[in-house]
């Protein structure tokens, strides 16, 4: 068995050695010594605690003792989007990677995606997906290339402690963005912490704009038939980016960092600095196994949507793909390393409970909340299997759970939604960094730009 841990980001692609690009490639080396099919897998990010990673090891054992001629070998595995393209070209992918449902549709339409159909339809799900999950894997013929995973909407994350240091009622979370900008204040006056940060780096921050344009009512495109405009500076969007200037330069209530990716912002949010921030609803898990987050510091809210039938939350989630280098005998066990690790425990009770049970003896987060992979039925269904081993604080993110499918859920933009968030970074950026900077005119050129990429296909 060669279960064995290794580094390779996405980050460092560029610096991975010879003989993990093959064994990556799955071009070369499709069987390990005695035999077996040989694949790699995505395990955690980088940085996460040996306990986490150690669940993950025994549950590629698990696999490979259902599956006695399959050699899994697994791989860090962090995502962010200036990247991943130069990993794809390098070579440096696993067989079985994850990327966001955002960037599915180009990846199937370049070739980049091994196709899963005959697994997925095999495994006798491919019919109880959510159809607007499982749209962001599937070509337009309606192959599936990326199977989701796991979805999410965004939320309001907090801390609870520096709410009642503030003199704030950690019961009651905000409920509009002026209650937002009130808290944030109220925080950073009284804590001398950041009461509110926003992302704004590696894609981020355009995907948090994105976010709050579509909470106050706006959206940054729109498809008619087979053309895609982009509307990025529309009145939902200049609100959004007004607000953050006043919490920023009117309040001073956004502390002094403003080059925050996914990774730094959790980290400082977890340390204590930060009070609130917006996020994928899942982000809990990688704030214990990376950051080592107090539970009881840790709150959840849904996302403030402003008045009216436009309002909506950003959703999201994530695709396990296979390289589409890898042998046939590769795909089809990476297909079944899908299916074992991501799929079953929804709709198998003992899946579930053995995953639960292994996560829950290593002390890694059990029963966060989720949005529905395939409905609502049986997502509770789930909860309920795994009920005795939850072992986060659910009573902390009950308004979230409560108040999700009450929420207009919007999907993410379609068209080259990651390079539209790129230019957006620097929108935000601009914002937070120069007091005087120039709202409508960055939401036109932006606009404009976007516009542009879109257009080239």
């Amino acid at each position: 068995m060669r279960s064995i841990r290794k580094t390779a980001t996405v980050a460092s692609a560029a610096l991975v050695v010879a003989c993990l690009l093959a064994a990556c490639s799955g071009s070369t080396d499709d069987t390990s010594a005695d035999g077996k099919t040989a694949i790699s897998v995505v395990s955690l990010k980088p940085g996460s605690e040996q306990a986490a990673f150690d669940a993950f090891e025994n549950q590629v054992r698990q696999f490979e003792a259902a599956n006695p001629d399959i050699d899994v070998t697994s791989q860090e595995y962090e995502w962010t989007g200036p990247t991943f393209t130069a990993q794809l070209a390098g070579g440096t992918l696993p067989t079985v990677f994850t990327v966001p449902f955002t960037d599915g549709s180009a990846l199937i339409e370049r070739g980049q995606l091994a196709d899963l159909t005959q697994y997925v339809q095999g495994f006798g799900y491919a019919d109880k997906f959510n159809e607007t999950v499982l749209r962001s894997g599937q070509s337009a013929d309606g192959g599936i290339f990326g199977v989701p995973t796991a979805a999410y909407g965004v939320g309001l994350h907090y801390n609870r402690t520096l709410f009642t240091q503030a003199g704030l009622d950690p019961d009651k979370p905000p409920t509009t963005w002026d209650e937002v900008r009130s808290y944030a204040k109220h925080i950073a006056d009284r804590t001398g912490q950041a009461g509110y940060a926003q992302m704004t780096e590696e894609n981020t921050g355009g995907w948090m704009l994105t976010s709050l344009t579509y909470a106050l009512g706006g959206r940054m495109q729109v498809a008619n038939g087979d053309k895609v405009e982009a509307t990025i500076d529309n009145p939902a969007a200049r609100e959004a980016l007004t607000r953050l200037r006043e919490m920023r330069w009117q309040d001073n209530s956004m502390g002094s960092n403003f080059l925050y990716d996914w990774g730094s912002i959790n980290q400082e949010f977890a340390a204590g600095r930060i009070g609130m921030i917006m996020g994928g609803s899942d982000i809990y898990e990688s704030l214990v196994q990376q950051n080592n987050i107090n539970p009881a510091d840790y709150g959840l809210s849904v996302l403030p949507l402003a008045p009216g039938s436009s309002a909506g939350l950003l959703g999201g989630g994530t695709l396990a793909a296979v390289n589409v280098k890898a042998t046939p005998e590769q795909q089809a066990a990476a297909a079944k390393w899908i299916d074992f690790y991501y799929m079953a425990k929804y709709l198998k009770q003992d899946a579930a409970v053995l995953d639960a049970k292994t996560l829950a003896e290593s002390d890694q987060p059990v029963g966060l909340p989720e949005l529905p992979v395939f409905d609502r039925a049986t997502l509770d269904q789930y909860n309920e299997w795994i009920k005795q081993y939850v072992n986060v604080p659910l009573d902390h993110m009950r308004f979230f759970s409560d108040g999700i499918f009450d929420q207009d859920l919007a999907g993410e933009p379609t068209a080259r939604t990651q390079e539209m968030y790129a230019v957006l970074d620097s929108v935000v950026q601009a914002v937070l960094t120069d007091q005087g900077a120039d709202i409508d005119a960055l939401l036109r050129t932006a606009d404009s730009d976007v516009q542009a990429i879109i257009d080239r296909g």
